[in-house]
């Protein structure tokens, strides 16, 4: 383990040997000097076990979940994402998924969400991608349109105004919002118009192109955001979707949106780079989409080409009624799991411990855990989660003075 010397000198990082996040047997010496009990256990919890997908191995099971950061103008990544991202990279994050990013400027969420519309959004995303690289982690991004729930307000404004819509003067396009039918999510939202099959077809092509052009930027892990009542789960239930052409009405056709997306997508990625798709589970109202149809769903998908559901839930009816409680979703991600051969599955919802985290893993209710919140408290989940655990993980060695200690000495 050496540092790297770079032609240029601005560009000169530290080579790590084995990366933040790589579970490393502790020396004789480091015991000693209390870092460690004693070796690590075996065998070793599978949350620091890596993960095989295609051509990845996943160093650890423990990543960073998709989550809006309203701080982009035009689409494009800045400095802020740079440090936001690679700030999980450095403290060990076995994958690390960039927040829905809008395959068109009116798919976005607010008009401060990330883009990947156009080709000058590239080298932006490069960059980011690039340094969580050094660091060892494996580099994905959620493609996303927010269909009927776009044009709003980004998250430091809720609460100052009685609606979610956003303005003109702030960027917003209420004439272009829609959806697959003209129903809006509730009155604080636009009301959507009905897309048209031309549009159903723009679209389509707007991700296979944002699938090439996160390619080009480096990411290792494209996943398909249709969860959460956004466009592409919009097309999933009938609360959403009332359409009567061959993209609404039955299972079969409410479903075809996803699917041909799906094809698409997976038809322009390179065979070794997973495909994952993030997919609300359940509506949690009566008469919408159901984990029953949740699984039916994979069980196409798998057969396309889609390596691991991502299994939230809600966001598409104001009426759901939502079962909060640490690990209310991980009963999506086993279903799943158990019912539909060759589909790994990532568990999300109210992650918040090191021990849940193992329980989930340890016990095949997923094949790993996507945390969100936790990790913006705590940024460093992955080492703290491992020291918790008695598991000696690599810390980064900038940071190798601050690792965790089981007893204080001065060896």
């Amino acid at each position: 383990m050496s540092p790297v010397s770079t032609k240029d000198p601005r560009e000169f990082y530290q080579d790590q040997g084995p990366t933040p996040g790589t579970a490393v047997e502790p020396s004789e010496l480091e015991i000693q000097q209390g870092f460690a009990n004693g070796k690590n256990p075996k065998p070793l919890p599978k949350l620091f076990q890596p993960l095989k997908v295609r051509g990845y191995a996943i160093k650890n099971r423990i990543w960073v979940s998709p989550m809006c950061m309203y701080s982009s103008q035009d689409g494009f990544a800045t400095d802020f994402h740079l440090t936001h991202y690679s700030q999980f990279a450095m403290r060990g994050a076995g994958l690390i998924m960039v927040e829905a990013t809008g395959v068109l400027p009116e798919g976005r969420i607010s008009p401060n969400c990330l883009g990947i519309w156009k080709d000058e959004h590239i080298e932006g995303l490069r960059r980011t991608v690039s340094h969580m690289h050094k660091y060892g982690a494996v580099a994905g991004i959620q493609l996303g349109h927010s269909g009927r729930k776009g044009s709003t307000i980004p998250l430091q404004l809720y609460g100052t105004r009685d609606t979610f819509k956003s303005t003109i003067e702030e960027g917003a396009w209420p004439d272009k919002v829609y959806g697959p039918s003209a129903i809006a999510y509730d009155e604080n939202h636009y009301m959507p118009k009905e897309m048209t099959i031309e549009q159903i077809k723009m679209v389509q092509q707007a991700f296979i192109d944002a699938a090439v052009r996160a390619d080009k930027a480096g990411f290792d892990v494209i996943e398909l955001h249709s969860a959460h009542g956004y466009l592409l789960f919009e097309f999933l239930s009938p609360l959403s979707n009332k359409r009567t052409d061959a993209y609404g009405g039955p299972f079969e056709n409410r479903v075809r949106m996803l699917i041909e997306v799906v094809r698409g997508v997976r038809g322009v990625l390179p065979e070794n780079k997973p495909l994952f798709v993030r997919v609300s589970s359940t509506d949690w109202v009566e008469g919408g989409w159901t984990a029953e149809d949740t699984v039916a769903l994979a069980k196409l998908l798998v057969s396309e080409g889609v390596d691991l559901f991502d299994c939230s839930t809600a966001g598409n009816d104001p009426r759901q009624k939502i079962p909060l409680a640490p690990g209310y979703q991980v009963q999506f991600a086993t279903k799943v799991r158990n019912e539909v051969p060759g589909m790994l599955t990532g568990a999300v919802g109210l992650i918040n411990s090191g021990e849940l985290a193992k329980d989930i893993v340890e016990e095949d209710k997923a094949d790993a855990v996507f945390a969100a919140r936790e990790f913006l408290r705590n940024p460093s989940f992955v080492l703290s989660t491992a020291h918790e655990l008695g598991v000696n993980i690599k810390w980064a060695n900038q940071y190798e003075r601050g690792r965790l200690k089981t007893k204080y000495s001065f060896v």
